[in-house]
């Protein structure tokens, strides 16, 4: 493979257009470190300077990509990443948007001639395309036509966008395609997976949000490195973890959103697993470097392991400090114990204690029984689910408190068909990743 790099002034022209105000597309999934809304103004793309004309950004295999081409799908990037683009990070957008362009060709260059030889059809129509267009509209609350709107506001022509969805849904097709029926998952690597889950069920278990910036693909680690801390420091400001990790992570969850669910020890590169342990939940890590890149995890939830029992409570309660006096105590008491009776249900028990003046209500959520202050730890011992105790008298006031839940923490196991899924993806993640990888190095790429 060879590469020629120097400077272009038509280029850096083209890039200086880019640092203006952009808002971004909500993302309809849970956005745990910022979310943007969903019909924020629209800021004027700049247009080309004066005196400056398009040029090459770089040839693939003959192919040619523009700095048109470079800074639309740059553009796309900052409107889809919710990531602002500033001096600091916008090489970052230029190296993401050029590689994702480069792959694109190097992947279109070898779905034609599978096409050619083999005489079939891959590449997806323009009815898929658009349908994958409307899907992402209805994501973020729009018709198809206002999602195309939203994005020729910020500069974006639609071709920008279905040659990105139509390189994806065709890539993905013929990987899944030629080796999706070769792959096997044992019932011997099942087996060792949910026996490695069963000895490590004693350990805490983790719902968390992943990217990893693949090192191979960005040029290096320290490219790698320089891109998740510029990425940490936009989430850190705001930008939705799941936007970010469909454009920037090279994970098969990034389909999700980066959401890679619930994960045990031994599920997560060594690397990884030291870090989320220290973790809490709805924090964001700081760039973690692993042997194929750079991961950036954010834990959204965390449950205990072993065979510690976990209750879900909620309570009503009346604040009552320590001073009060016996009467107001006696008050209080009588208020909860006449409220009591109108709670049907763990379902109602909010809606029924709002309505009653000076009591409030709320979802304690789900704690080990060993954690829980001795008050209420022999409540959620002893009653059933969907009782509800007497008034009990802590520090803060008195409350009235439900069981809502009850289980075992070792009850949470991945079944078998969670366990075949995984490793199916993690394999055939694995297998995309070296293909492209090939087809990279034996390709002829100049980028100027």
């Amino acid at each position: 493979m060879k590469r020629y790099l120097s400077g272009s002034a038509a280029l850096g022209a083209l890039l200086a257009g880019l640092l203006t105000a952009s808002s971004v597309i909500a993302q309809p999934a849970e956005a745990p470190v910022g979310t943007a809304p969903a019909e924020a103004p629209a800021a004027p793309a700049r247009p080309l300077p004066q005196g400056i004309s398009e040029s090459v950004a770089a040839v693939v295999n003959d192919d040619i990509v523009s700095t048109y081409d470079l800074a639309q799908r740059m553009r796309l990037l900052i409107a889809t990443s919710g990531v602002q683009p500033t001096d600091e990070n916008l090489q970052q957008f230029q190296r993401e948007a050029l590689v994702s362009l480069v792959d694109e060709h190097l992947q279109f260059q070898e779905l034609r001639r599978v096409e050619r030889e083999q005489k079939i059809d891959i590449l997806a129509d323009e009815t898929e395309v658009t349908e994958e267009i409307a899907g992402m509209a209805q994501q973020n609350n729009m018709s198809g036509d206002q999602f195309l709107t939203f994005l020729a506001q910020r500069g974006i022509g639609p071709e920008t966008l279905r040659d990105q969805l139509r390189a994806q849904i065709s890539w993905a097709r013929w990987i899944r395609g030629r080796y999706g029926s070769r792959l096997r998952v044992g019932d011997d690597q099942i087996a060792a997976a949910q026996a490695r889950l069963s000895a490590e069920a004693a350990k805490p278990q983790y719902n968390i949000g992943e990217v990893l910036i693949d090192a191979s693909r960005v040029g290096g680690m320290p490219q790698a490195m320089q891109g998740a801390q510029q990425l940490v420091a936009q989430l850190q400001q705001g930008a939705p973890f799941p936007a970010v990790a469909r454009q920037f992570s090279a994970l098969p969850t990034s389909a999700a959103g980066g959401d890679a669910g619930w994960v045990g020890a031994g599920e997560m590169p060594p690397e990884v697993e030291a870090v989320v342990a220290q973790m809490r939940p709805g924090q964001l890590s700081q760039p973690i470097p692993v042997k194929d890149g750079v991961y950036i995890l954010y834990l959204k939830e965390k449950r205990a392991g072993g065979t510690a029992m976990l209750v879900n409570l909620k309570q009503a309660a009346v604040g009552l400090p320590q001073t009060a006096t016996p009467a107001d105590e006696t008050a209080a008491r009588a208020k909860l114990a006449a409220l009591k009776p109108d709670i049907k249900s763990c379902a109602t028990l909010e809606a029924t204690a709002g309505k009653v003046q000076g009591v409030i209500a709320g979802d304690l959520g789900e704690a080990e029984v060993a954690d829980l202050a001795p008050q209420f730890r022999e409540a959620a011992e002893k009653l059933a689910i969907g009782e509800i105790s007497d008034p009990i008298r802590t520090q803060a006031g008195l409350h009235l408190v439900a069981v809502c839940g009850r289980r075992a923490a070792s009850a949470a196991q991945v079944d078998k068909q969670q366990i075949e899924q995984r490793l199916f993806g993690q394999q055939l993640s694995m297998i995309a990743r070296r293909y492209m990888r090939d087809l990279r190095n034996s390709a002829t790429i100049e980028t100027r």
